[in-house]
């Protein structure tokens, strides 16, 4: 198995959808939920992180949907979200694999300029801060956040596969 950048969007990608799977349950009290020291509310943050995710791979690959998450003025729902996230998702895991990583972006309309190596470790760690912070906004309403660790992903690609993860004997 030959493994490289794409797997790490590959994780993202099933993070991402396990996050909206999960928060797709919560109740609009629940969505709206927020506390000092995350972004905002869980509806909030998912919003973000999407919006943002969709800038980074449009910055990578030149396209993006119309009309961008970001400069949509209510929560569009989860099926768009869902799109939104496999789309961008799916761009990024493709970018990593062909993309030429050293190719320097103009980003912020022009002033500021970095590789798109950067872009896309700006993207794995975005999405984990802010998954991390919604873990925080559900655990502190009784709520279980879902598995998005590395053990959980491998889990679920073994079983994707018919097989454990776990040894036996």
């Amino acid at each position: 198995m030959t493994t490289g950048l794409s797997d790490f969007f590959k994780y993202n990608l099933w993070a991402n959808l396990r996050l909206l799977d999960a928060c797709a349950q919560l109740s609009d009290v629940q969505l709206d939920f927020t506390m000092q020291g995350t972004y905002g509310s869980v509806r909030e943050t998912l919003f973000h992180m999407f919006a943002s995710e969709e800038g980074y791979a449009q910055h990578c690959a030149g396209t993006a949907p119309t009309p961008r998450l970001k400069e949509l003025t209510a929560f569009p729902g989860f099926d768009e979200l869902r799109r939104r996230a496999e789309w961008s998702g799916k761009e990024l895991i493709t970018f990593a694999e062909q993309g030429e990583l050293d190719r320097i972006l103009s980003l912020d309309e022009g002033t500021y300029e970095a590789p798109v190596i950067v872009v896309l470790i700006q993207a794995i760690n975005h999405a984990i801060d802010h998954s991390s912070q919604i873990a925080t906004l559900l655990s502190q309403q009784g709520i279980e956040a879902p598995g998005l660790d590395s053990w959980s992903y491998n889990d679920a690609m073994y079983a994707a596969q018919g097989r454990s993860s776990h040894l036996i004997g």
